[in-house]
């Protein structure tokens, strides 16, 4: 009998259509640390491990992919929860998941990496950095640096006059970070409905928030818009508190860091590195909220490209 899937057209959202928005890139599939990951693959040269945030997947790095990889073997993972990776029941801390990123490095047979992560891919990216500095020649952080107590003091309630169309950067309203803790609710609220909260969100934390496309939204909503995506991605904020735990028995990272923080971001990551860093420079691209890639993605590559040369 042929194949009843031969002919059949690619979903449009599906990792095997949206590759080819991305020249000379390929997908790949690795089952490592019992975990199966998406990643895509281009370039040549010295390996650069890059790591999404949420709610996004692999696709977010596409702006500044094609750049990169003229000068680096670029391998953009989707996280453990996220995209077409599995999304078990349990592995959500950051350590964990820093483990996935290691065993895949291992499979590949990768002895020394950069590393590159935004949001939650930032936080992975530096726990990789603390419990595997051996294999991580330099790092960069973008809008997310490691979970730290500073998190238990943000607001329940927005402060009068600081909670409106979009972000105050000098008393941010994150509720989502408490919204995302809550277990079971947040999946059947969402669930056929990601897109309105896509909507909000990137018209919140962004400061032109048309750079994200219509296409991008539909493509992001589509990876998160059944429960069990709702529920794995929650997870990565239900264990901050085990993330928090860790990081106290981490020593200071010893190799060359580079943070780049919006406007949203950029004074609380330029308070906080001093803690976390030796070596550490602090960029702000001050001009573009949360999603840097989509807003600003020329500066980013100058500022990326300049400090891993």
């Amino acid at each position: 009998m042929p194949h009843q899937n031969s002919t059949a057209p690619l979903h449009p959202y599906s990792d095997e259509a949206l590759i080819h928005h991305l020249p000379g890139f390929t997908n790949h599939y690795a089952t490592v640390n019992g975990v199966r990951l998406h990643y895509v693959e281009g370039g040549s040269g010295q390996p650069l491990i890059c790591l999404p945030g949420w709610p996004q997947t692999w696709y977010s790095y596409r702006s500044v992919a094609g750049e990169l990889a003229k000068h680096y073997r670029l391998l953009i993972v989707d996280l453990r929860g996220m995209g077409s990776s599995d999304k078990p029941q349990s592995g959500y801390d950051k350590k964990t998941m820093a483990s996935d990123i290691k065993a895949l490095l291992q499979h590949l047979e990768l002895t020394s990496v950069y590393l590159m992560g935004h949001d939650i891919g930032g936080m992975v990216a530096m726990s990789f950095a603390f419990n595997y500095p051996q294999l991580t020649q330099k790092l960069v952080v973008l809008d997310g640096s490691h979970p730290s107590e500073g998190m238990l003091q943000m607001s329940l309630i927005p402060p009068i006059g600081t909670f409106g169309e979009k972000m105050d950067a000098n008393r941010p309203y994150a509720w989502w970070m408490g919204f995302n803790q809550v277990k079971g609710l947040p999946e059947q609220l969402l669930a056929g409905r990601f897109q309105y909260l896509l909507d909000w969100l990137f018209h919140y934390v962004m400061i032109d928030d048309t750079k994200m496309t219509s296409l991008e939204r539909e493509i992001y909503a589509a990876s998160y818009n059944d429960a069990e995506s709702i529920r794995a991605a929650n997870a990565w904020y239900q264990t901050f508190t085990q993330d928090i735990v860790d990081a106290q028995t981490y020593p200071l990272l010893d190799m060359p860091v580079l943070g780049i923080g919006s406007y949203v971001s950029y004074q609380y990551m330029k308070m906080g590195m001093p803690y976390l860093a030796k070596d550490a420079e602090m960029v702000g691209i001050l001009d573009s909220g949360h999603y840097l890639f989509e807003e600003k993605p020329d500066q980013v590559l100058e500022t990326i490209l300049k400090f891993l040369a």
